[in-house]
């Protein structure tokens, strides 16, 4: 029997044996978590209504009652109105049993063709519970990946091709789902509907597409064997309703409180960061969380061809990519034409999505003419970021590359207790460029260690940003810009009081207490 928990905690993801079941978002849809003894992964099978009967007939059936009595039905307002709306109609169209009729009023007034009364499909609670789910699951959700979307815990879904979608889950990790598609028919039916619901369609001359669910997820997908030999593919990237703090990934592992400190210093100072790492390494996630280091009062402006981002600030412009197609098959607004734009939008900051083209050009002009600058870059170490900044098609003369300050390295790795995790696995300075020698100085201010899982301070009296380029802002000149490290433990300590203390882990209330400290004069 299987053990239900209201909120699953991480430390669920130890048992070897897992057998649980929680609640989604949906409050008609549960998932169990089962252990899988002859399989690599473990199963995730989502408890729906239509687990125990099939509705299909009957959601038929009031189909038919509502095509009869379709000219009285009034439309729909908008997107937010839809769901609502569909349950509104399916409540006209049934009665439920053991009541009397004239009790829902009106039902036996429609008419249809040759005045002939169209009465109501008599239900149960449970049919009729059943047949509201159905309905709004197919005709305004993503049909059987529905429950999947309303999964809270969900960071990623799979579909390679034939066989059984695999979700990679926040808790439990990489988990083969119930649903699967068996015939290369109802996979390639599937996917041309669920590019149409989210109006993107595709066809065999564009087989593929890029989009963004309603609730923010990242989705694509590849359609035909033509181009993917085992059947049409879709890969969805669920976007996490509150994004993770700073105090949260400390609580992860992902880095320390000193870590934080240095962070602070650094954004808070308008210094230029990226953050880089390779695929599924955390890059967005941490991002996201220390913007909450940027000035409360900043005008931000983000840059993003999917939209992720989560920036607390209220004076924040956000800006995506216009995927809709030119002649030319070119973007109608790619990045570069928004980087070039936000220019001229006074910004405090501009944070941009990836740089992976053009745009990268123009990001670092924006740095050359005082704008603080942060973006995610895919590379693993710095040597390699520079070699794809300088090389095509981003092309960054090398005399520029300077004008980044600060690169934070992430990725996902082996703890030494065997699990997988994500930690920030350094943090380097770029100082400077020489040109007779063609090399690029730059101090590793953070590392960690992976045989303990500990993060070292390598910097500590040597960071140039710290001494060179903050102390002085801060009223540290001369020979007290050392005094800049007892600053960086005095903010470490207060950060580490306010989430060990206050209890502080929330994404917005970090904004919010961090604000405070600004204006106090703490921070």
């Amino acid at each position: 029997i299987p053990k239900y928990v209201a909120t699953p905690s991480r430390k669920l993801g130890d048992d070897k044996k897992p057998n649980y079941i929680y609640p989604t978002a949906n409050e008609w849809v549960f998932i169990h978590i089962l252990h899988d003894p002859k399989g690599i992964r473990n199963a995730y099978i989502p408890v729906e209504p239509c687990i125990i009967k099939d509705y299909t007939n009957l959601v038929h059936a009031v189909e038919a009652k509502l095509l009869d009595i379709g000219q009285d039905l009034v439309a729909t307002g908008g997107e937010n109105d839809r769901r609502k709306q569909l349950l509104e109609w399916v409540d006209r169209a049934t009665l439920l049993r053991n009541r009397r009729e004239a009790s829902r009023g009106g039902f036996l007034q429609f008419v249809r063709k040759g005045a002939i009364r169209v009465r109501p499909l008599r239900v149960t609670p449970q049919e009729l519970a059943g047949i509201k789910y159905m309905y709004v699951r197919d005709k305004y959700g993503l049909g059987s990946l529905e429950p999947l979307i309303s999964d809270p815990y969900i960071e990623d879904i799979s579909c390679s091709g034939l066989g059984q979608v695999f979700i990679e889950h926040k808790i439990f990790k990489a988990l083969r789902s119930a649903v699967s598609f068996d015939r290369m028919e109802d996979l390639d039916d599937f996917v041309l509907w669920m590019a149409e619901r989210i109006r993107k369609p595709i066809s065999f001359a564009r087989p593929i597409s890029d989009a963004t669910l309603p609730d923010g997820s990242r989705i694509n997908i590849v359609f035909g064997k033509a181009v993917s030999k085992r059947g049409s593919n879709f890969s969805i990237r669920k976007f996490a309703g509150t994004p993770v703090s700073i105090f949260e990934l400390v609580d992860f592992g992902s880095l320390n409180y000193q870590i934080l400190a240095y962070l602070s210093l650094v954004i808070g100072n308008g210094l230029n960061v990226f953050v880089s790492g390779e695929t599924a390494s955390g890059k967005t996630t941490l991002l996201n969380a220390i913007t909450a280091f940027m000035h409360p009062l900043a005008k931000v402006v983000s840059i993003e061809d999917t939209p992720e981002l989560q920036v607390p600030h209220k004076n924040w412009v956000r800006e995506v990519v216009q995927t809709t197609r030119t002649d030319d098959g070119s973007n109608a607004v790619n990045m570069f034409d928004l980087l070039r734009a936000a220019l001229r939008q006074r910004p405090n900051y501009i944070i941009v999505g990836e740089i992976r083209g053009a745009e990268g050009n123009v990001a670092f002009q924006a740095m050359q003419t005082g704008h603080a600058v942060m973006a995610t870059f895919h590379a693993a170490t710095v040597e390699k970021l520079i070699q794809r900044l300088t090389g095509n098609p981003i092309s960054v003369s090398k005399t520029y590359v300077d004008n980044l300050n600060v690169v934070i390295l992430t990725s996902a790795v082996k703890l030494p207790n065997g699990k997988m995790g994500r930690r920030l696995t350094g943090i380097n300075e770029i100082v400077s460029y020489d040109s007779s020698l063609d090399a690029f100085t730059f101090i590793e201010v953070f590392h960690w260690n992976e045989s303990t899982d500990k993060f070292e301070f390598p910097g500590f009296m040597t960071s140039d940003m710290l001494e060179n380029r903050i102390a002085h802002r801060l009223g540290f000149s001369g020979r007290n810009k050392q005094r800049i490290y007892s600053e960086m433990e005095r903010r470490a300590k207060i950060l580490e009081k306010l989430h060990r203390e206050q209890k502080i882990t929330d994404f917005y209330e970090v904004l919010d207490v961090l604000s405070k400290a600004q204006r106090e004069g703490y921070f």
